[in-house]
């Protein structure tokens, strides 16, 4: 990385969903160079961080200069964060509704965690653009999604770590929808497709059932958006072709 300044470089927190497949690929198209991080937290869709590898295959296939992009790929053990969580993403409970109005699939503190650890790598590698998924648009109501909480982060983080970081939140204002609207307008039909197979996002790590918008149980919070944004979205195309 030494011919590549840090404010040309990015690095992407890519679990292998669709969000993070979209921030993905948004941060080849704007930089030089971009690197991926992941998080194995004992998380019950572990299969998410199986899922990484054909993503950035296929995108590499996609587009010839976002293959020439691609850098190292991390993975970060970070066990303890289940260990102090009681949730439905740690454990093989059902998913309701929390109280205070959050449901049982919040890990207190998971992004706050996941991107000071992103931010540690980042210093070690001289990457000052950190890109992450969170949405304040369509979510669950988990605090550490918002936008002011990614703003305040910034700040810790600069503070901390003594180094002028910039977090990147591509999808902060966005539903779902606009989300696979996005992923066509930055690869095509092709990064559709892509994500639709290969992209996990369910929760309770299925992957048997392939529905329009991809696998998983249909019934999660997760898939259940997921299906949701891929219907309005697939509607929009269906207007704009015959509008």
């Amino acid at each position: 990385m030494s011919d590549i300044s840090a404010d040309q470089s990015a690095l992407v927190l890519f679990s292998g969903g669709q969000d993070s497949a979209t921030c993905l690929a948004w941060a080849l198209r704007r930089f030089a160079r971009v690197e991926t991080v992941g998080f194995s937290y004992g998380q019950r869709h572990l299969i998410e961080l199986a899922s990484r590898d054909a993503l950035i295959g296929g995108m590499a296939r996609l587009r010839p200069e976002w293959a020439a992009r691609l850098g190292e790929r991390h993975t970060l053990e970070i066990p303890t964060l289940a260990a102090v969580s009681e949730t439905a993403l740690t454990r093989d409970i059902a998913i309701e509704m929390g109280e205070g109005g959050l449901p049982n699939t919040f890990v207190p503190g998971r992004n706050l965690v996941f991107l000071t650890f992103a931010a540690a790598l980042a210093y070690r590698r001289g990457i000052r653009h950190i890109v992450g998924g969170m949405c304040e648009t369509d979510f669950s109501g988990y605090p550490d999604c918002r936008n002011d909480t990614i703003k305040a982060l910034n700040v810790a983080l600069d503070l901390g770590m003594g180094r002028a970081f910039e977090l990147h939140t591509p999808l902060m204002w966005l539903d779902k929808a606009a989300t696979w609207a996005l992923a066509e307008e930055l690869g095509g039909t092709g990064l559709v497709d892509l994500i639709v197979e290969h992209s996990h996002t369910c929760y309770l790590g299925e992957r048997g059932a392939r529905h329009d918008w991809g696998y998983g149980c249909g019934t999660c919070p997760a898939c259940s958006l997921r299906a949701r944004g891929w219907r309005a979205y697939a509607a929009d195309q269906r207007h704009g072709m015959t509008g």
